[in-house]
């Protein structure tokens, strides 16, 4: 049977591609650190749904994931991988206990890397397989308080394109999925900032932003960017320069902390 693999499936946009893919006829690995989320996401999808508690900032995080996998569904395979899971904070990278800086670089980079070093390999030998990788518009803000988040998402866009050219003509492929800010709770917008926000196209719905994703990563395109106002304001961010972005973040950053 074809599996998909989602990390951090327990809540959130996690949670919507899990439910989205076990009604295409998917079975469902659900891999979170959450035990208590994990089984109520089992009672929702029912059949053909294999959880695997693991936290994901363990430096061997990723073949402990395939090792669950390959014991819970001996004849199975892995037909789509979303390396999903994420986290963010917004405090200074000097000022910030250096645990949570190896913990986003393992969440966000090293962790999905190598969950596609585990995976890809069998969906190449099979001809057929799926992988999205989540970046963010933040990969072309490199500013005060969101540069790690920012730059762990760059590197997720860059290895997402070297993988996708080198899986070519193998019935792999690769999509990169850019969003902007959704709206759940990773970040912490006031409703009336989160209202605006949406009207402007600069925040989408959770389920908006699966079901985008998810539609680009079955028609193999390279990326997907939801967001009107996302595709505008990526050509632009490179155009402020620091004496402005330094600016902004001595009179605003007090309000990130």
């Amino acid at each position: 049977m074809e599996f998909a693999l989602i990390t951090g499936a327990a809540s959130g946009m996690g949670r919507i591609y899990a439910l989205r893919l076990s009604e295409a006829g998917f079975g469902v690995v659900a891999v979170d650190r959450d035990r208590e989320r994990l089984e109520r996401l089992g009672v929702e999808i029912g059949e053909v749904f294999i959880p695997i508690v693991q936290d994901l900032s363990e430096p061997d995080a990723a073949a402990k994931v395939r090792r669950a996998f390959e014991e819970a569904a001996p004849d199975g395979a892995v037909a789509v991988l979303i390396n999903n899971a994420g986290f963010i904070f917004t405090t200074e990278i000097a000022a910030t206990d250096p645990a949570k800086l190896q913990a986003m670089m393992a969440v966000h980079c090293t962790t999905p890397l190598l969950l596609c070093r585990e995976f890809v390999p069998g969906m190449k030998a099979a001809g057929r397989g799926y992988v999205l990788n989540i970046s963010s518009v933040c990969a072309w803000m490199d500013w005060p308080a969101i540069g790690m988040y920012g730059n762990t998402k760059r590197f997720v866009k860059g290895y997402s394109r070297s993988l996708r050219l080198e899986c070519r003509g193998s019935g792999v492929s690769v999509t990169t999925a850019i969003f902007g800010a959704v709206d759940t709770p990773l970040f912490g917008f006031s409703e009336k900032a989160r209202r605006w926000m949406r009207r402007l196209g600069l925040m989408i719905t959770p389920e908006k932003a699966v079901d985008k994703a998810l539609r680009g990563m079955f028609h193999r395109r390279a990326q997907v960017i939801p967001g009107f106002g996302n595709l505008l304001l990526i050509p632009l961010l490179p155009l402020l320069g620091d004496r402005l972005i330094s600016r902004a973040y001595r009179k605003f950053g007090k309000y990130l902390r």
